[in-house]
């Protein structure tokens, strides 16, 4: 499973539409993901202060479009991205990402933090 952090309205927003295509896809052209232990520092880095976040937990076999793990930035770590438009099918889990009282991220793949709604 690989995991994709996105805004409450981004994920309206793909739901309405069937399909996610953030904007990194046409900046980038791919979607940036993480992997499990890769979340809370991509999160404590590019989101701090935000609020609303969610996790997508995608099934990498179920992406029709093509993924590559790669270290793009020099940081000495691969990361998955999806090269091309998500299917919505592939989410399979939906986690709320909250910072703890100090403004921390800490994801972990867990029931405790499964988004229903």
């Amino acid at each position: 499973m690989i995991y994709h952090i996105i805004s409450m309205e981004a994920w309206t927003e793909a739901q309405q539409q069937g399909v996610y295509e953030p904007h990194s896809l046409h900046t980038d052209q791919f979607i940036h993901c993480s992997t499990e232990e890769q979340v809370s520092g991509v999160a404590n880095t590019l989101y701090k202060g935000t609020a609303g976040l969610f996790v997508l937990g995608i099934q990498e076999d179920d992406v029709d479009a093509e993924i590559v793990y790669e270290d793009l930035y020099g940081l000495h770590q691969l990361f998955p991205h999806i090269y091309g438009r998500l299917n919505l099918n592939a989410v399979h889990k939906v986690y709320r990402l909250e910072a703890d009282e100090n403004g921390v991220f800490a994801f972990q793949a867990s029931a405790d933090f499964e988004y229903q709604g």
